[in-house]
């Protein structure tokens, strides 16, 4: 097969070979041009006759690629001999051009000085419109490297050609290098222009007009074509992608223009039709004017208001109301008689006036009766544009009949400039707007009308208004000097515009003056500026002045704006706030209209619309010398202006269409609201610079979004009200690093008015530089002097990553004494120079000398016993800190990874990271980073998104635990709640909060290290209100990020303040200071060392590679990460017994309603699980007697089985199934020491454990392995119902799983641990015991263990899993004995082990402090998804005391898992134990309990089904009052109840907060009034705070001794109103112990709402209905139970509440009476 064409080459061949046709055919029908509203057959009755067609049903014509060949649809296909194939697309031709239409080469090229030309004739085929030209003259011409010009002409007739001002005939020779190349196709004719260099696929097109731009792909290969015709023509885009041009007249004469980028392609072009004209520097100001002033004071009025409220404000324009009678060169000398001082008014505030003139010129006398001189002088010199027969063409416009200079007239420009200056003369103006030159007519043609011939009503008539060539315009055979109408009519605004810049340059010599033009040709902004037109007040067209002004830029004309807030129809506050704000950054800044005033400061002088437009006025007014800048670059070499952001980021293709955005040169970029949002306002804004996402910008009513783009230094200026005020100011430099801490800017500064500065080289020229904190301000030029001694007096340093401590200032060679003021601010990474005389137009050397700001330390050696010559060895910095916990050896340096490839998907980002080599730090073996890393991020869901990091050439270790992930991501880029990008070097990925202002999670800091033992990654913080991280006692809820460091790994280890205990959860949340919520989840189970600073720091021994889990912003997330937790059983809502108990007669002493005793190890035999103690023999008897009576019985298991029995089932079968843990080596178990005794030794129960030698030794089930699962279901089972002897059987109802870290009784295991690597690896986290190294009390790191399925693993990657491990097989064991859902609590616990268990928090001590830390306890496992959770009341370790038992029984009462328990040993602390005062508080808070189980348990079920918590921080529902973040002495069930318990000794009264509600006491049912106020209550000693909240139903039931006595107790409600009267609640119930009750079939769920003096219950399944309140209703009404029960409730009003009754059927197996509803009301 030959060669496929590129893009490019497709493109210009449907270009230049059917358009070329196309065009070609329309230019021979100029000869017969007749009327196009006249039949065709009239005419042309050639069209009526049927052609032969080609192809009747061609197949080889791609849709996308036909052209239209009835554009005109005047003709049928046949007639014309194209190809019919309809279509079910509309827009697809069904007619189209078959191949053998067109032209061919007539013999060969012929070679000329630039290039070659040719001759081509026309192939037999039907003709369009008759006449074609049957031979044509093709010239090809290589103008430059970069540019392609071509043309096809007549050779036998001249035609009209563009007598362009700038645009030539090219006088040069041949390009020597072009970058591309030209192929002349023979048959049928066609030019194929390829790129040199690749020829990549073209992908987007952008542009319009003659000139059109085309994307080619993502390396930014950019070409234009821009066809030089003046004709009426149409632009045609189709997919091909093609473009199709069909013009009447003139010749094709075309320019390609091939670039690298968009930007090059502009500049291409620019240099050919002429580089925009430098505008003077108060055209930049901002601009009012208006249609419609009724006189000069009414101006002078709209002038002095905005003054008055300091709007920064330029030039005053007036419109023509001006003007007598609407005529031009007069004003009104009635209204606006004092016109000619207005401009001398106005330049006394340094402002400036401009007037409007319109072509048109009046035919009519003025209003004295008087000639008008204009129309006189104009009519005498002749330079009216007359008809074909050379009489004047008469027609109307404003000031009504009216006649129009012929600007292409040496003599009408005369004219024009003399009737400027004679005006001038009489009315000083600065600056002229010319409109209406289209040339604009209120009549069609003329008031004669127009002739009937080929020019008027030509053959074809391009989709024009009114499909009428000459619809409000003058006849098309008018006569000008260029010629006629027909061919010159798009150039009369070109020619107007020329003719006025003469002027301009006559009055004000060597001055540029102001001009804009609302007609514009190519070549027009070499002259002057332009506005989009009279657009209207509406949201649409706000939105469609950002790509009018794009467009401009790209056509050459950067000085371009909208009409700001409109000019038609009448504006909101809303709408002209935003444009105002949008319009700051036009570069053409005009507010105009011509309805209603919508000056700014007619809305109010302190509105939020003037607020915020002298906000963004003086924002622009900052960045002058920065936008006047760019308009020098685009003066002098073609640059944009505002710029698409596809011309920066082409390599982004989200950015190839994005119009709601823009950029100001390649720095700062815009992104305005452009939607109706109210006074809140939350757009979505891409954010391409390393970012590549769209993020959701808060845009309140007075702001919108501006950024700076790092790399760049942007010059600025003190602002003032005016240019003229602001040139006195004093300057300075904003300088935005990137992420190599550089950046660069440019500066050009001359008197901002005059011509030729830049020819005369009367400029100032500086070029910006920051490296390595040095900046170079180099005055490349430097030959114009300020009048006004300017000064660099500020300078301001954005994302500046430490402090300065000092500047040094050098001017030639030499230090300058300055003393400047600096200014740092860590949080936003912000420093300010201020005090710095640096004169304007000398080069000065700025070096700035940075010092680490302390808490921006980050921990080289996290090791212990850190020195400096360590540090120095791996290369960091050391400074010896007097604070133990800061850090003294740190990171200097930026950390080794760069990313090498990057790819944005819409379902995440995969990049490639390298090391660096030259930025690599000394290491040992095993901490040596990983040469090459891969990173995927996966966006998951709207509200979650993860990342992982790991070595795809070499296999790890990963996490084996499954978590709730899709199984593809199913987010979209719209509606996520977060953003995601990829910092290139140093490597780093970057989480934006909502604000922008901060990030969620931002890791590109020095210390981000992956080795083989040491994993190391950090990320700055939102704020410093951060939540989770466990297993640890934690001394408040919020922690401390004060250098405080905590390290994780599991362990037998009671709780003590920053060592780590049992579990492992390295999950946080934190909030931000705007109130939204995220977490984070580092799944990761190998030792781990966290420091919380400023920053957070996570370093972990490896190997497994870090995922990261987003969260944002909910809290908690939904639906839950880690699965569902397990619903617990309504019994296990309850107390227990003791610890410790001897013998089973005490395990029986009555106590004040136990619903659950426990059993600890003593009921072994020699604490061997799954046997009984001859001591127990009672207690198979015992369990029966207590179950029979309503209670249940839970047993403990301990994981470790000893290996030293002879007939020991267990450890046998154990063995036999290969289910232990082994040494990696010989395979042979792994022996430690843990509970079990010896047979036959006699324990000294004084001394440890681990100093005696009657432990035996033990092996560890691998609960990884599918068959030990099986293997713990049968011994389970066998306990339960034992085969050898069913009287020994166990009745249990509950599992209590402990020492499951694992522990042991000595460090590692028998015979020594063999890998010292790994049980002392080359990081050890901040761990208790470190000099032990991991194996402190517990087995060794080598052990191996293999996951489901046979992957093995070691130890010491699983170590912190074991007890997760555990949780399922054990839930599974139970349920399978038990038939019933039963209770695990397990004292090891990993992220979604709530799924199986429950969990207490360990073996504390009986000591007040204990009762605070508990409840964060239990808080933070709310946060891990560990419900169902409490702590040892009364405490574990050492004897209780009285006061501190009876507060932790209250206290106690509302834990999920509420157990007293404690070591044997100690003193009895039952609530029987001590008297009968104890009894009686014990037994009545625990009665509030009992009540509210309805209520806990409906919460439980909430969280199991939803995610949600049970015991619920304050901020959770509270989180815009501030005063929460911090409140963890008082928690909540739920979102109702807030328990505020007393936990300090010898107190009698607690401080609570009440946030933002109604609260109830819930002992009196009363208001208490209390809001957003912390408040003092009383507490006796036999009393604990409750309060309900109002708005709130809750579920009760009346109390008995155990659950299974309560639950046949009358139930109710408590109706807890809120301001609105108004509250609501629901009810899960089920039978309270079978498996599967949550499913639809089985679960019965009610939901309450209550209204003033009403309630309703309804229950319902999974599908909750929506209520709306209705009137009271009085009577009862018993319908049918069963779902869809609805049952009003009588109300019975009291002093200040109301009981409300119904009787109502629960579902239950068992029938009850919701016998009460209690009603809570103000």
């Amino acid at each position: 097969m030959g060669r496929k064409f590129s893009g490019l080459e497709l493109t210009l061949i449907a270009l230049f070979t059917v358009v070329t046709v196309i065009a070609c055919v329309l230019i021979g029908l100029l000869a017969t041009g007749e009327p196009g509203v006249k039949s065709p057959g009239e005419s042309f009755p050639w069209l009526l006759q049927e052609q032969k067609p080609l192809w009747q049903l061609p197949q080889d014509t791609p849709v996308a690629q036909r052209i239209d060949c009835i554009p005109d649809e005047l003709s049928t296909c046949s007639r014309r001999g194209c190809c019919w194939s309809p279509q079910s697309d509309a827009n697809v031709p069904w007619c189209y051009f078959s191949p053998n239409h067109g032209y061919k080469v007539r013999g060969s090229e012929r070679s000329t000085q630039a290039g070659f030309e040719a001759t081509l004739d026309r192939l037999p085929s039907p003709s369009l419109f008759g006449d074609d030209i049957q031979t044509v003259l093709l010239t090809a011409e290589y103008q430059t490297n970069n540019r392609f010009h071509f043309k096809i002409t007549d050779p036998n007739a001249k035609r009209f050609e563009v007598p362009h001002e700038h645009v030539k005939p090219f006088q040069g020779s041949k390009a020597s290098n072009p970058s591309y190349t030209v192929e002349l196709k023979q048959n049928p004719f066609g030019l194929v222009v390829t790129r040199a260099s690749n020829g990549k696929t073209v992908d987007n097109l952008y542009g319009a007009h003659t000139f059109f731009l085309c994307l080619e792909d993502n390396t930014g290969a950019s070409f234009g074509v821009f066809l030089m015709n003046s004709n009426a023509m149409e632009f045609v885009v189709q997919p091909a992608p093609a473009v199709t041009y069909r013009t009447i007249g003139g010749i094709l004469d075309f320019y390609i223009f091939v670039g690298n980028t968009p930007e090059q392609v502009v500049q291409e072009y620019l240099q050919l039709v002429g580089l925009p004209a430098l505008p003077a520097y108060w055209n930049l100001g901002f601009q009012l004017c208006r249609y419609g002033y009724a006189s000069l004071d009414e101006v002078m009025e709209v002038v002095e208001r905005n003054r008055a409220v300091g709007l920064p404000h330029d030039i005053q324009i007036i419109d023509i109301d001006y003007m007598e009678s609407r005529k031009d060169f007069t004003y009104d000398k009635v209204n606006f008689k004092d016109l000619p001082q207005f401009a001398s008014y106005l330049h006394a505030h340094g402002q400036k006036y401009v007037i409007i003139l319109d072509p048109a010129i009046s035919t009519q006398s003025m209003n004295d009766g008087s000639p008008y001189g204009s129309y006189v002088r104009g009519s005498d010199r002749n330079v009216w544009v007359n008809h074909a027969d050379g009489k004047v063409l008469v027609g109307e416009v404003w000031p009504g009949e009216t006649v129009f200079p012929d600007y292409t007239s040496a003599e009408g420009t005369d004219w024009w400039v003399n009737e400027c200056k004679l005006f001038h003369d009489m009315v000083p103006y600065d600056g002229i707007w010319i409109d209406m030159n289209e040339v604009c007519s209120f009549v069609a043609g003329s008031k004669e009308g127009c002739a009937d011939n080929k020019l008027n009503y030509p053959p074809y008539t391009p989709k024009i208004l009114d499909r009428l060539m000459y619809a409000k315009t003058l006849c098309l055979d008018a006569v000008q000097s260029w010629g006629k109408q027909y061919d010159v009519h798009n150039l009369y605004g070109y020619s107007m515009t020329l003719s006025t810049r003469k002027a301009l340059d006559t009055l004000f010599p060597g001055k540029r003056s102001f001009l804009i033009s609302r007609s514009t040709f190519a070549g027009s902004g070499k002259f002057g500026g332009h506005w989009l037109g009279d657009n209207a007040a509406t949201w649409d067209q706000l939105r469609w002045s950002i790509p009018g002004m794009l467009e401009f830029n790209l056509f050459g004309i950067p000085y371009v704006g909208a009409d700001i807030c409109g000019f038609f129809e009448d504006t909101t506050e809303e709408l002209c706030r935003r444009w105002m704000q949008l319009g700051a950054f036009y570069p053409f800044s005009r507010n105009h209209n011509g309805e209603l005033h919508q000056d700014p400061a007619v809305f109010g002088s302190n509105s939020s619309l003037v607020n915020s437009s002298k906000h963004y006025l003086n924002i622009r007014y900052t960045l002058l010398p920065y936008l006047y800048t760019l308009h020098y670059k685009a003066h002098t070499r073609g640059d944009t202006v505002t710029r698409p952001l596809l011309h920066e980021f082409y390599s982004d293709e989200i950015t190839w269409d994005i119009d709601r955005q823009f950029l100001w040169g390649a720095g700062l970029m815009i992104s305005p609201v452009l939607e109706p949002v109210g006074l809140a306002g939350l757009g979505s804004v891409w954010w391409p610079r390393a970012m590549l996402v769209w993020i959701n910008l808060a845009t309140p009513e007075e702001k919108m979004g501006l950024h700076l783009r790092g790399g760049y230094i942007f010059p600025t200026q003190k602002p003032s009200t005016t240019t003229e005020a602001s040139r006195k100011n004093p300057m300075g430099l904003i300088i935005a690093l990137d992420i190599n801490n550089e950046a660069s800017g440019d500066l050009f500064w001359d008197d901002g008015e005059s011509t030729g500065t830049i020819d005369n080289k009367a400029y100032i020229y500086y070029e910006f530089k920051v490296s390595n904190n040095v900046l170079q301000m180099t005055a490349t030029h430097s030959n114009y002097v300020d009048p006004n001694n300017l000064k660099f007096e500020e300078i301001k340093i954005l994302g500046l990553s430490q402090e300065i401590t000092s500047v040094t200032v050098t001017q030639n060679n030499a230090v300058q004494d300055y003393i400047p003021d600096i200014s740092y601010d860590p949080a936003t990474k912000v420093a300010v120079i201020k005090g710095l005389p640096l004169e304007l137009g000398k080069s000065y050397t700025i070096q700035w000398t940075l010092k680490m700001n302390v808490n921006e330390r980050f921990d080289c050696h996290p090791g212990p016993n850190a020195t400096l010559e360590k540090c120095q060895q791996l290369g960091c910095s050391w400074e010896e800190s007097s604070n133990p916990d800061i850090p003294s050896c740190y990171y200097s340096s930026s950390n080794p990874y760069l990313v090498e490839k990057l790819e944005y998907l819409d379902t995440g980002i995969v990049a490639t990271l390298n090391l660096d080599d030259s930025k690599v730090r000394a290491n040992e073996a095993y901490t040596a980073p990983i040469s090459t890393l891969r990173l995927e991020v996966k966006y998951h869901l709207n509200n979650m998104l993860q990342f992982k990091i790991y070595d795809y050439q070499n296999p790890r270790y990963e996490v084996p635990v499954p978590l709730n992930l899709p199984s593809s991501p199913s987010s979209s880029n719209q509606e996520r709640l977060y953003d995601v990008s990829v910092q290139i070097k140093p490597f780093g990925i970057q989480v934006p909060t909502a604000t922008l202002w901060d990030f969620v999670w931002n890791s590109a800091l020095p210390t981000f290290t992956f080795s083989d033992m040491f994993i190391q990654i950090s990320t700055r913080l939102a704020s410093q209100y951060i939540y989770g991280f466990g297993e640890h006692e934690h001394r408040n809820f919020r922690h401390n990020m004060s250098w405080n460091t905590w390290g994780m790994f599991t362990r037998d280890q009671p709780p003590t303040y920053k060592l780590n205990s049992y579990g492992f959860h390295p999950f946080y949340m934190a909030l931000e200071e705007d109130g939204n919520a995220h977490g984070v989840l580092l799944l990761n189970s190998n030792a781990m060392g966290i420091k919380g600073q400023p920053q957070l720091l996570w370093a972990t021994s490896g190997p497994h590679p870090p995922h990261m889990e987003q969260f944002i912003p909910n809290i908690p997330p939904k639906p839950p990460l880690c699965q569902s937790e397990a619903i617990p059983l309504v019994w296990s809502l309850q107390t227990c017994r003791r610890k410790g108990t001897r013998t089973p007669d005490d395990s029986t002493q009555v106590q004040s309603g136990p619903d659950v005793q426990y059993v600890d190890i003593d009921y072994m035999e020699r604490n061997l699980d799954f046997t009984l103690s001859p001591r127990f023999a009672g207690l198979p008897d015992l369990i029966n007697r207590i179950k029979a009576d309503g209670m249940r019985f839970i047993i403990i298991l301990d994981p470790a089985i000893s290996g030293n029995e002879t007939n020991y089932p267990a450890f046998t079968r154990g063995v036999e199934q290969n289910i232990f843990v082994q040494w990696p080596d010989t395979k042979e178990i792994l022996y430690s020491k843990v509970w079990s005794f010896l047979p036959n030794v006699q324990i000294n129960e004084s001394l440890p454990h681990e100093d005696q030698n009657y432990v035996s030794h033990c092996a560890f089930p691998d609960f990884f392995r599918n068959a030990t699962t099986e293997w713990y279901k049968r011994e389970i089972a066998e306990v339960y119902n034992n085969p050898q002897d069913p009287s020994k059987s166990l009745k249990f109802d509950g599992l209590w799983t402990d020492m499951n870290e694992p522990a042991a009784f000595m460090n590692g295991a028998m015979g020594g641990c063999k890998d010292n690597l790994l049980n002392y690896p080359p990081y050890m986290p901040h761990l208790g015991y470190r000099d032990v190294g991991l194996i402190h009390k517990t087995p060794c790191m080598e052990g191996l263990h293999y996951l489901p399925d046979g992957t093995p693993a070691r130890h010491f990657d699983v170590h912190s899993l074991y007890g997760w491990s555990q949780a399922r097989p054990s839930l599974e064991a139970l349920r399978a004995a038990t038939q019933e859902r039963g209770i695990i609590i397990s004292r090891s616990t990993y992220p979604s082990s709530g799924r199986w268990v429950g969990h207490w928090l360990g073996d504390n001590t009986a000591a007040w402090d204990q009762l605070h830390k508990s409840i964060i306890g239990m808080m933070e496992f709310s946060l891990f998804g560990i419900s169902y959770t409490g702590a040892d009341i009364c405490g574990f370790f050492k004897d209780s005391q009285y006061e501190l038992c009876v507060r932790w029984m209250q206290l106690g009462a509302f834990y999920p898992f509420s157990r007293n328990h404690n070591e044997k040993g100690t003193r009895r602390q039952d609530p029987a134990s001590w008297d009968k005062a104890f009894e009686d508080m014990s037994r009545n808070v625990l009665n509030i309990r009992y009540t509210l189980l309805p209520y806990l348990y409906t919460l439980l079920h909430d969280a199991h089904a939803d995610g949600s918590t049970v015991v619920r921080p304050v901020l959770h529902e509270f989180v815009g009052d501030r005063n929460t973040w911090d409140i963890d002495e008082q928690f909540l069930w739920g979102p109702a109840l807030l328990i505020s318990p007393v936990m300090r000794e010898n107190d009698r009264s607690v401080v609570a907060y009440f946030p933002d509600a109604r609260w109830y006491d819930y002992h009196t049912n009363s208001d208490t009034g209390f809001r957003k106020q912390f408040q003092n209550l009383s507490a006796p000693l036999d009393h604990i705070n409750l309060h309900i909240r109002g708005g709130y139903i809750l579920p009760w039931q009346l109390p008995a001794r155990t659950t299974a006595y309560s639950r046949l107790n009358p139930m109710g409600l408590t109706v807890a109103l809120d301001d609105a009267q108004s509250a609501a609640g629901h009810l899960y119930w089920d039978d309270g112990v079978r498996i599967g009750t949550a499913s639809p079939s089985s679960l019965h769920q009610t939901l309450f709402v209550a209204g003033y003096r009403q309630g309703r219950l309804h229950p319902w399944g999974h599908s909750k209905p929506q209520f709306k309140q209705t009137k009271p209703n009085p009577r009862m009404h018993k319908l049918p139970s069963g779902n869809g029960t609805l049952i009003p409730f009588n109300a019975i009003f009291g002093n200040g509440f109301c009981s409300l009754t119904a009787p109502c059927n629960l579902g239950d197996v068992r029938r009850k009476t919701c016998s009460e509803i209690l009603l809570l009301t103000f």
